[in-house]
């Protein structure tokens, strides 16, 4: 059984209960029609529209039985006003983007549409497949795709079977079709969750069971067993027989940090730990960390907890100190 949600305007829904028969209106499992109002705009994430449906082997897609502003030929294509994330469980197809390019779709991929970029999807007719969706707008992912997390350029995300998403997905379904006080909240919630997932997962298949896991592990494990001494990321490289650039590259891909940012962290942390649970001077501090360069240290340090050590261990520690 197919279930849609959607959220449209309320003249919309007006004009669609008028023109129905009364018998389809209180019997129909497919759609359930609700309104975004202007705080649910206000919170950051809006959800427009959630659903689940099973396109069976040499069926129509897409079905004929959604409203007009989300239909599309695939033959033609479609705009949206809106983001869609979409989750495929069974089957497998093709996505094409506004560039031209094609992309395969197999079960355990996600893939994210842009407001306003053209795209083209559907399964391969000899298998079917069955999709979960949900679509959305707001500043909250406004802000996330003008700082790089997620980008037209790279709309599949390799998550794998995970029943945690279908389960995401259901909830969502439910939540919307009770429209509880606050749904809209509730929502945007999960839709939060969904991406942190395929956002993170997708970045986990890079290295899963692969030797270059263990080799950005055994770097973590080497910079932090050395945070006292002198240590360089061009030294730990050379260690794990890897150029210093392909190193550097994948550190960043793997942590987000470069290699150097991952230590300058890593020291911050250690240091603020002291600062808080030892009775040792700052500069005692410094020279146990290692510290050559300390007014570089001081300032990042600064930069980092709005703090300079000194105020940061009198906050921590609640009581005033002399030691600097």
């Amino acid at each position: 059984m197919s279930v849609a949600l959607l959220f449209l305007p309320q003249s919309y829904i007006s004009k669609r209960i008028m023109t129905r028969p009364k018998a389809l209106i209180k019997n129909d499992p497919l759609f359930k029609y609700l309104i975004v109002n202007e705080s649910d705009f206000l919170w950051g994430l809006s959800i427009h529209s959630v659903g689940h449906q099973q396109i069976k082997p040499y069926s129509a897609y897409p079905q004929t039985n959604h409203p007009s502003r989300y239909l599309f030929s695939t033959k033609k294509g479609r705009i949206l006003d809106e983001y869609q994330l979409l989750y495929i469980t069974r089957g497998s197809g093709k996505f094409i983007s506004q560039q031209g390019k094609q992309y395969s779709i197999q079960e355990g991929n996600m893939f994210l549409l842009f407001p306003g970029e053209w795209h083209n999807y559907m399964p391969n007719a000899a298998h079917g497949w069955d999709e979960y969706w949900i679509g959305f707008k707001g500043t909250n992912i406004d802000n996330r795709v003008k700082n790089g997390f997620f980008s037209p350029q790279k709309p599949i995300f390799e998550v794998n079977i995970r029943e945690e998403i279908v389960q995401l997905y259901k909830q969502a379904i439910k939540i919307a079709a009770e429209q509880k006080s606050g749904f809209q909240q509730m929502l945007a919630g999960i839709v939060n969750h969904l991406l942190g997932l395929a956002y993170s997962l997708d970045k986990q298949a890079l290295f899963e069971d692969s030797q270059l896991n263990d080799q950005i592990n055994k770097a973590k494990i080497i910079m932090i067993n050395s945070l006292g001494e002198k240590i360089s990321p061009q030294t730990i490289a050379k260690d794990l027989n890897m150029g210093y650039s392909w190193f550097r590259k994948m550190f960043k891909e793997h942590t987000g940090f470069s290699p150097s940012q991952y230590i300058l962290a890593l020291r911050i942390q250690k240091v603020k730990e002291m600062l808080t649970n030892s009775n040792l001077t700052i500069k005692e501090i410094f020279f146990e960390m290692g510290l050559e360069n300390e007014a570089y240290f001081f300032a990042a340090f600064k930069n980092k907890t709005a703090m300079t050590p000194k105020k940061y261990r009198e906050f921590t520690q609640g009581r005033s100190s002399s030691n600097w």
